[in-house]
């Protein structure tokens, strides 16, 4: 049997993370963590987590559905597999 493979488009990440790096921290957002996990259990995978704080629930929500963001991920443009997650912290 032959391999297969699925291959991000770089071009298409790399438009994105010019777009998005500045509509997040414009939203108030700031970078915690960007790193493929150091380790994984039970059914985690290693796979790239990028982890962003923000002030609160209402902040996050604007920041994602701002023009700027969704100008990043129209240039993204299924250049990559996401899993997002919005969580309220302690």
């Amino acid at each position: 049997m032959t391999k297969a493979y699925w291959i991000k488009d770089p071009d298409k990440l790399a438009a994105y993370a010019k777009l998005a790096g500045p509509a997040i921290i414009a939203g108030g957002g700031t970078f915690l963590a960007r790193n493929v996990a150091a380790l994984a259990y039970e059914s985690g995978v290693k796979e790239r987590v990028v982890l962003i704080e923000f002030p609160d629930l209402e902040a996050a929500r604007a920041t994602h559905d701002s023009a700027a963001y969704q100008a990043a991920l129209a240039a993204l443009d299924n250049g990559a597999v996401r899993d997002m997650r919005v969580v309220e912290g302690l």
